[in-house]
């Protein structure tokens, strides 16, 4: 198969298309120019917020007016994360797409599916002329990603629809009809540097090759935490032979499990080769225990140059063992929809900057008493450490609504086209439409779209079969909007 031949051919032409238009959080000003002209192009109304959402407006077919207006929804922004190794500029270089058997992916980087897919398939929609469909207006909002801004930030009376499809969802076959809500925890934690003792051996040691993926989606699938497995060593170093604590960063993203972190360490010479020898024992013992969800892991220790100063030794033991004490991972259960994880909070990363040491955190619950307790836990442990902590206000969370018109319509559609049954779910991942409806509280919604994996890293993937089945959905979702009242 080669990318000309993919279909729907006009959905991976736009794909293409976008993959090379630079599209980072917050640096949407490319594509936002890409989508005006496209709109200018095709001759549709179309307008800009301040916060720099798009909406494009496109009339009703004919004989379809009548319908009610449906909002096609996705964001124009995407998580920018590459292989260690890999040279690309996401500012300026181009995704470079590829296919591997069913899957399409990127070479090295994330692929930008989430949520470009989405993108493209509204562009698809707003060029197509022999579309059955009611009013449309499609929304693209910025800066999703990294604090749902563009969501945040939209106005009542920006859009005007009664239905809202959100087309962010990765799992084709299933409709999703809430969501968890979600807020950021950062702590930081004072970095005093002291002179380095003498005759010291001098390392650096990191952890290399996790799977990674969303700290939402993945959350459950019991997957290696970068920063987790480095401060476990670290701390049994500190314990045993005194270690000095120089260097360490780990994790970028808010909303990725860190798939990498490393550090630079001293201890004394006598003790050189016994480092190793735990790293050895050590790896082998995380090897068996992540044996199925890490088959790449790797640990690293190679002999750095002496440093002149190492973290102050009592501050030094504060931040690792809070950082070994800080929950990560799933926290509660759903006890409504089976599998369904309610509470998790995820140590999205370490970096060390200007004499401090600064931790990112995030919490996600459908419940927002328990985004609370969660929060709460995670600030203890830090601020038991002596670290000073913030969490954001956060967003809200999508509830779901079973008897949804628009959800009766999706299933049915699903079922006579495909003549199965599709699951109907709740996601632990945050969406948009929590937000959507603070403002517009009448909007009936729904989220769906093709399959994707490893999302949120360079394994990022997307199921070929899949675009076309959410495509077809989609479009006959749309012949089937109910009229206005």
């Amino acid at each position: 198969m080669e990318k000309k031949d993919l279909q729907p051919a006009s959905v991976f032409h736009y794909f293409e298309e976008i993959c090379h238009v630079p599209r980072p959080s917050k640096k949407e000003e490319r594509i936002r120019q890409y989508l005006t002209d496209f709109a200018e192009s095709h001759g549709l109304e179309y307008k800009v917020d301040d916060a720099g959402n798009v909406l494009i407006r496109k009339n009703a077919s004919a004989g379809k007016e009548h319908l009610k207006t449906v909002v096609l929804q996705s964001h124009m922004d995407m998580v920018c994360e590459k292989n260690g190794g890999v040279e690309h500029n996401f500012d300026t270089d181009p995704i470079e797409t590829y296919i591997d058997g069913d899957w399409l992916r990127a070479k090295g980087t994330t692929l930008g599916a989430d949520n470009g897919i989405g993108v493209a398939t509204e562009l698809a929609v707003l060029a197509d002329r022999s579309i059955e469909h009611g009013p449309i207006e499609c929304l693209f909002t910025v800066d999703e990603e990294t604090g749902l801004t563009g969501a945040f930030a939209l106005k009542e009376g920006f859009m005007n629809g009664d239905i809202l499809l959100n087309l962010d969802s990765e799992d084709e076959g299933e409709l999703f009809i809430g969501c968890a809500g979600g807020a950021g925890t950062t702590a930081e934690f004072p970095c005093p540097m002291v002179q380095a003792p003498e005759g010291y051996f001098f390392f650096r040691v990191a952890v290399k090759g996790l799977t990674g993926g969303h700290s939402g989606d993945d959350i459950n699938k019991n997957r290696a935490n970068a920063n987790k497995i480095l401060n476990r060593y670290l701390t049994a170093l500190m314990q045993r032979y005194g270690m000095c604590l120089c260097e360490i960063d780990g994790g970028n993203l808010h909303n990725a499990i860190p798939r990498e972190a490393s550090a630079v360490c001293a201890v004394p010479m006598a003790h050189k080769e016994d480092v190793r020898v735990d790293l050895n024992v050590f790896l082998a013992e995380v090897e068996n225990e992540y044996a199925v969800t890490e088959p790449n892991l790797i640990m690293e220790l190679e002999s750095e140059s002496p440093r002149r100063e190492v973290m102050e030794a009592e501050a030094m033991k504060r931040f690792l063992l809070a950082v070994y004490a800080v929950h990560n991972g799933v926290y509660a259960m759903s006890q409504d929809i089976p599998g369904l994880v309610e509470t998790s909070s995820n140590l999205a990363s370490v970096k060390q900057k200007d004499g401090k040491i600064i931790v990112v955190t995030s919490q996600r619950s459908s419940i927002l008493s328990s985004r609370k307790d969660i929060s709460q836990a995670v600030r203890a442990a830090f601020e038991l450490g002596g670290a000073s902590c913030v969490t954001a206000d956060g967003y809200p969370g999508w509830k779901p609504n079973p008897s949804s018109e628009i959800l009766g319509i999706a299933v049915e559609s699903y079922k006579r086209l495909f003549g199965a049954e599709p699951k109907v779910k709740a996601i632990h991942a945050g969406l948009e439409c929590g937000l959507f409806l603070e403002k517009y509280p009448s909007l009936d919604m729904v989220s769906f779209g093709p399959t994707l994996r490893g999302v949120h890293s360079p394994d990022e993937r997307m199921l070929i079969p899949t675009v076309e089945k959410f495509w077809n959905h989609l479009l006959d979702v749309l012949k089937h909007i109910p009229a206005k009242a």
